[in-house]
């Protein structure tokens, strides 16, 4: 028996309504309609309706009168909006992305960890005419699949890294075969060797980045700053000068991280 099975009928509620939620979150620019929720959810129609409803009721999820499709409630604005001043890295990112973008005019990206994947929060687009359309604001991958997704994967211990392909196996075959779990483990090597990630067009063809990540104070990854251009845009010379690009930017989203969780004092000087 699974182990959601065995939770009692009011907690399995929440969680199912909290899947939704961000199953709606994923599809924050778009929408998502009842049918795709119910299909990728793998709830039943009469569930997925209940739930929704119940979301509606908290102002957490919302449903366009025209198109019917789901998007996220102004509840969910402003819980996000109280969250940001302790979770404020994105921010902070922000700022380096259109610096990135303004200097390379090239499309960058802000994405964190979520459990196994990878969420898009940010993307900055540059001036440059030709762009990439392959990772929007609110998209995830499995972790390892692309260039912000890779470096993150990368800081991990092995032992970790080995749970996360073994929990995406399934996923990654059937959406992205090129990435095979040997070639993942092989890019994380390459990744922590050279300091960077390269996704060289493994996701959409024609389409290469690079990553690198962004810690926090006491190690942890915080994000991942990441540069995609179609391929003739990276070459190799290139990548060493997007990569320091990257380096100089998340050094100084590092600092302010430093400075933003550092003790604050009190007037008789002792860390509060």
């Amino acid at each position: 028996m699974r182990e959601t099975e065995r939770l009692p009928a009011g907690s399995q509620s929440v969680d199912r309504a909290l899947a939704l939620l961000a199953l709606v979150r994923r599809h924050a620019q778009a929408g998502i309609s009842l049918a795709e929720i119910v299909s990728q959810s793998g709830l039943n129609k009469p569930t997925a309706r209940r739930l929704l409803l119940a979301l509606i009721r908290a102002g957490l999820v919302e449903q366009e009168s025209e198109t019917r499709k789901y998007f996220l409630g102004e509840e969910a604005f402003v819980l996000g909006a109280l969250a940001s001043s302790r979770y404020s890295v994105l921010e902070i990112a922000v700022g380096s992305l259109r610096r990135i973008s303004t200097d390379s005019e090239d499309t960058s990206f802000f994405s964190i960890r979520r459990q196994d994947h990878a969420l898009c929060l940010h993307r900055e687009e540059g001036a440059f005419p030709i762009r990439t359309h392959l990772l929007q604001a609110g998209h995830q991958h499995p972790l390892g699949i692309g260039a912000g997704s890779m470096a993150m994967l990368a800081c991990l211990p092995d032992h970790e890294i080995e749970g996360i392909i073994a929990a995406n196996a399934a996923f990654v075959a059937a959406r992205f075969p090129r990435y095979t779990a040997d070639l993942i483990r092989r890019m994380v090597q390459e990744t922590r060797a050279r300091g960077w990630s390269v996704n060289p067009g493994l996701v959409l063809a024609n389409s290469w980045a690079i990553g690198m990540a962004v810690r926090y104070p006491d190690g942890r990854v915080a994000g991942a700053l990441s540069i995609a251009a179609i391929d003739s845009r990276m070459r190799e010379e290139r990548q060493h000068q997007l990569a320091g690009t990257i380096e100089a930017e998340v050094r100084h989203i590092e600092v302010r991280l430093t400075e933003m969780f550092a003790p604050r004092r009190t007037a008789g000087g002792e860390a509060a």
